[in-house]
Order: structure tokens, then C-alpha cells, then sequence
């Protein structure tokens, strides 16, 4: 579950996109400029809204005695409609009433931490790995321990790994999980039957970071330039691309590349941190991490994929609905839009297996957490409860929007796109299958991003040799040093 294009939830560097605005959540400099600023603001101020190690080692709160009003927020347009159905519900059932608010990506993170700092911030809202360990150290979210089992409640009961995501480095739980993604191959089923392809063997590639594999033959063969000539054929013109064999969602990927490079370095010997969650070493500087980016950067180079100029700024989703893109690795939260473009009609393959023989997909999900200013933190711990519940989640799941984070729900949520014509199991592969690695969580996100953004970029772009990254990561690596 980025920073870009439009929104929904990461980051997945998420990376979540919408029309109306991604998600891919890869941010700007300006933007990332403004959070840190924000997040040393909230250092500064000490967390003058509330201490949340404090709340969730103390008593546990009256969730039956619950009433009254809560603020709730989320970014994702497309899912607000079933949520406001859990409000419904769970405002019948409890008496509070749930005010729901949706912003786009940039505004809703703008609005949470500057809430926390005017004391505005809504008492529920919708949280993002790469952000809550910069809450949990500003002490602006409420732990849940002692409420979960005074009530009781099963924090097991989620797919697997998602739960463990919420455990601060303090072991204390700031938030339930609502729903996981991973990363596969949306295409263009006309350009590929243009191409004399079977479907069939988009599910069959692998890939390699020294001449790309039968992946990147596939990618040279489905680009075409203005004059009808394919990647792989003699006199193709790299300066003059008509429709790019893959396309590049939003930017270089920075330091986590969810929707990027991500699924290409994870099936080699390589991982982002010593460990995840919660490292304090980055591997920036290992070669298997410069040899991807040298392959994936190399691919705008041979004129099979648009460069970081070209898709600046624009939805990588209306690209592909344009007809530009054969192929494009984007996360599973955009499935409705991608598969929603008229005279488009998609496809859905698996990511390509790599040298470890298997395939892999960056494991993200996003959770609810309560803000530790709220002033009725007895109905906020009741609703994140409920949230978090198979009745509510089971809503999320009919919907066919994402896959909530409840096994039963994920089940229903497929016989929803199904219903469709839509086969998810591209994306679900990697879940069944165990080749999932995590988003990576550690603290200093915001300033990790903002040094490996630029440097990430200007390698991909040609602008900087690999051996930058050398000093982009010890520059990261001192930050978990003082």
C-alpha cells in the first residue's frame, strides 16, 4: 500500500492514483519540503496534542460507553462510498455518528500534520507506512493495547504480516489494518494481439538486470515508433515513439520504487534495509540495487519506455487509456481505473519471474489510527474496532475496490472484480505464494526520501554514474547515527 500522478492510497511511494487526482505516491521536492518542515515543527512542539505511548499503556477505554460525534478521513474517492455504509452500520449499531472527509493525496497529508500541530487533526484517520513512525516518534497517535484486550479484540485475524506492520519499535499497536496491495502487469490486450502475442506468455517472462530477459524482448517487440517500426526490428527510431512497450508510472521510484523497479530487485539477493520493519542500515550502495536501476533507467535509453521528463506531472493510468502504453507495473488499488477506460480493454499478467526464480511484489498496507489529540477517544477506539472488523471490511470487500485486509473480505473482494470479467489473480499470486516482501519501515522516512529521490532520478536519467549512490545512502545511513 507512494509519493505525482493522482492518488488514492502507496505507496503503496505507494504509491495510490485516482482520476481525480496513488496514489502513486512518489511526492515533489515542494511537497516534500513542506512535510518535513511540518514534521520538524511537530518535533519542536513535542507533541503538544497528546503523548501516545502514555494512552496505550494506561487504562483501556469504554468502547460500549461510546457516543457522541468523530471525524474520519481518507484519500481514496473510490472507496468512500463503502465506508460511509460502515458508518452507517456502525452508527445504528453504537449511536456515533461518523463524519467522513476525503482529500486527494498532497492535501490530505498537508491537512493531518498541520491538524496535529493547530490541533485540528481528525480523530480517525486512514495511515500510511511510510508515515507513521514519524507520528509514533512526534507522539501524536493513541496506542491501542489496553483497549484491544480489555475488549477483547483478535488482531489475528487478518492475512498474514499485516497486524505485525502496526507494532511501533516501543511494541506498542498504533493502528488496525484495513486493506494490503501488491504490484502486477496491466496491458493493452489489442496492442498485444497487434503484436502477434499470445496472452499466455505474458504470464511466462523472466527477467534478469544484464539484458532484461525474455521481459524486456517483450518490451522491445511491443514498441512501435512513428513510422510502424517495432523495438526489435531494424531502423526502429528510439527518438520517435509512438506507443512505449512499458510504461513508467509517475517517476524513477526514489528509494522504494512500490510501482517502479520494486518487483525486479526483489528476486535478487538484495533488500532495502537489514531489516524490515523497523532497520537501521540501507543497502543503497549494493550493486544489485545500482545494476536495477541502471537496467530499468537503460529502458529510456533504447526508446522502450517514456523518460522522467516526459510523464511529469501526468496520470500514468490516462497514458495507458490513451493507447500510448503496451504494458505498465502498477499496484492493485488501481485496478477499477485501469480496467475503466473506454476502448481500452485490459489485461492482467503477473510480474516477470527474476533470478531467484521466483517472482516478488513490495507487500503494502494501509491501517486506521486514532490521532492521540482527539477529544472523544472512546468512540474513535470503537470505530477503528469496527473498521478493522469483518462486518465492516466485508463491505469494503463487496465492493471490489481493493483487497481488505480480512481473509474473508479479500475473498469477497475478488468474486467482485470477477464479477466484472476481472481475474486478480496477478496480483494475488504473490499473497498465495509467499513472495512478498515488505514496504520498507524505518524512521526518517521523510528525509530518506528526500536523498534518494534526486539521486535515484538522476541516475535513472542518465545524469549521474551509479556510483552516486554511494554517497546518497551513507548520507542516509548517518541519519540512524546521532
Amino acid at each position: 500500500m507512494t509519493n505525482n500522478p493522482p492518488i488514492t492510497r502507496t505507496p503503496h511511494n505507494h504509491e495510490r492514483e485516482t482520476p481525480m487526482s496513488i496514489f502513486t505516491p512518489r511526492k515533489t521536492g515542494a511537497a516534500l519540503a513542506a512535510v518535513s518542515a511540518l514534521a520538524l515543527t511537530l518535533t519542536a512542539c513535542g507533541g503538544d496534542s497528546g503523548t501516545s505511548t502514555d494512552a496505550g499503556s494506561g487504562d483501556a477505554l469504554d468502547t460500549a460507553a461510546a457516543s457522541g460525534e468523530i471525524d474520519y478521513w481518507l484519500w481514496d474517492n473510490n472507496q468512500k462510498p463503502a465506508y460511509q455504509q460502515c458508518a452507517d452500520d456502525f452508527s445504528a449499531e453504537s449511536g456515533v455518528t461518523v463524519n467522513i472527509t476525503q482529500y486527494s493525496w498532497d492535501d490530505y497529508w498537508t491537512g493531518v500534520t498541520n491538524g496535529f500541530v493547530a490541533g485540528t487533526a481528525p480523530d480517525v484517520f486512514t495511515n500510511h507506512l511510510s508515515k507513521y513512525p514519524e507520528f509514533v516518534a512526534q507522539n501524536q497517535l493513541l496506542a491501542l493495547d489496553a483497549t484491544l484486550e480489555a475488549d477483547g479484540y483478535d488482531v489475528t485475524n487478518y492475512q498474514e504480516g499485516l497486524a505485525d506492520l502496526w507494532v511501533g519499535q516501543d511494541g506498542m499497536r498504533y493502528g488496525l489494518p484495513k486493506d494490503f496491495d501488491t504490484v502486477a502487469i496491466f496491458y493493452n490486450k489489442a496492442l498485444i494481439a497487434d503484436a502477434g502475442v499470445d496472452e499466455a506468455e505474458l504470464a511466462t517472462m523472466d527477467w534478469n538486470p544484464t539484458d532484461g530477459g525474455t521481459y524486456e524482448q517483450m518490451i522491445a517487440h511491443l514498441t512501435i515508433d512513428a513510422n510502424g517500426v517495432r523495438g526489435d526490428e531494424p531502423g526502429f527510431d528510439p527518438t520517435d515513439v509512438e506507443v512505449y512497450g512499458l510504461g513508467l508510472d509517475g517517476g524513477s521510484g526514489g528509494g522504494n520504487g512500490q510501482t517502479q523497479w520494486s518487483m525486479y530487485s526483489g528476486t535478487l539477493d538484495w533488500t532495502v534495509t537489514n531489516e524490515n520493519p523497523w532497520g537501521d542500515h540501507y543497502n543503497y550502495d549494493q550493486d544489485a540495487f545500482k545494476d536495477t536501476i541502471t537496467w530499468f533507467g537503460g529502458l529510456v535509453d533504447k526508446g522502450y519506455m517514456p523518460s522522467l521528463e516526459a510523464v511529469t506531472g501526468q496520470s500514468s493510468g490516462d497514458i495507458f487509456g490513451a493507447g500510448k502504453y503496451a504494458m505498465i507495473t502498477n499496484g492493485s488499488w488501481m485496478i477499477n481505473q485501469m480496467f475503466g477506460y473506454t476502448g481500452i480493454e485490459t489485461g492482467l499478467a503477473p510480474t516477470p519471474t527474476g533470478p531467484s526464480g521466483e517472482r516478488a511484489s513490495m507487500y503494502n498496507g494501509l491501517a486506521d489510527s486514532i490521532w492521540a489529540g482527539t477529544d472523544n477517544p472512546a468512540a474513535a477506539a470503537a470505530w477503528v474496532e469496527y473498521l478493522g472488523s469483518a462486518a465492516c471490511q466485508d463491505v469494503v470487500g463487496e465492493a471490489g475496490v481493493v483487497f481488505p485486509a480480512v481473509p474473508s473480505a479479500t475473498e469477497k473482494a475478488q468474486a467482485a472484480f470477477a464479477d466484472r470479467g476481472i481475474d486478480v489473480e496477478p496480483f494475488l499470486v504473490h499473497v498465495n505464494e509467499g513472495t512478498t516482501f515488505l514496504f520498507p519501515i524505518t524512521d526518517y522516512a521523510s528525509q530518506i526520501t528526500n536523498i534518494m529521490q534526486p539521486a535515484v532520478d538522476a541516475v535513472f536519467s542518465g545524469q549521474a554514474d551509479p556510483s552516486s549512490l554511494d554517497e546518497a545512502n551513507a548520507q542516509v545511513n548517518a541519519l540512524f547515527e546521532g
